[in-house]
């Protein structure tokens, strides 16, 4: 997740809140349209986090 905060800070021009905050919403998203893909997006969207 380090690593698309990083992009979307340095691509899009986000601060880092900003970017943590629309991953957070892109994951929500996917889950809420994508049910079934909720758990891959937990553990996809948790890889190399910042709690790690």
């Amino acid at each position: 997740m380090n690593e698309l905060i990083e992009r979307l800070i340095k691509e899009a021009g986000l601060d880092a809140g900003q970017a943590q905050k629309a991953v957070a919403t892109i994951a929500a998203f996917v889950k809420e349209k994508f049910p079934m893909l909720g758990g891959a997006v937990d553990q996809i969207f948790s890889a190399g986090s910042k709690e790690d």
